[in-house]
């Protein structure tokens, strides 16, 4: 990526103490760029690349920020964009995600099916298709 580009990366929070962020290698191919742990070993910063798009990874440092699951809900859903939203979907729900609802066609052009991942952030797998 170049240093003059501006794009958008989220920064998703988990919940302090957590060891193992696999899910994203296992259900999008993504790839680790960097990771930051703890001294015991937890994560506290990573920062993943899935096809060239950045996201982070982050624990909880702020009481201004919190894990899905403090309140058992979501403020977002992160859009993915891939070439087979079929095969991603099953792929992710292999590594651990929550089908919350399955992959169809709607007439606005989209395949669209969403996901909840091990850590309560929800993700809506998608193609455009006309």
């Amino acid at each position: 990526m170049k240093a003059n580009t501006t794009f958008f990366a989220p920064e998703l929070y988990i919940n302090n103490g957590v060891n193992d962020i696999s899910f994203y290698k296992n259900a999008f191919g993504a790839t680790e760029n960097l990771c930051f742990r703890n001294e015991d070993g937890s994560i506290h910063v990573a920062e993943f690349c899935i096809d060239g798009a950045i996201f982070h990874v982050h624990e909880i440092t702020s009481i201004k920020f919190f894990s899905p699951d403090k309140h058992n809900g979501c403020t977002c859903c992160i859009g993915l964009f891939v070439p087979d939203v079929d095969a991603v979907m099953n792929q992710a729900i292999i590594a651990g995600a929550i089908e919350i609802s399955p992959a169809e066609d709607y007439e606005y052009g989209y395949r669209q099916g969403t996901i909840k991942d091990p850590f309560g952030h929800y993700w809506q797998i998608q193609k455009k298709i006309s």
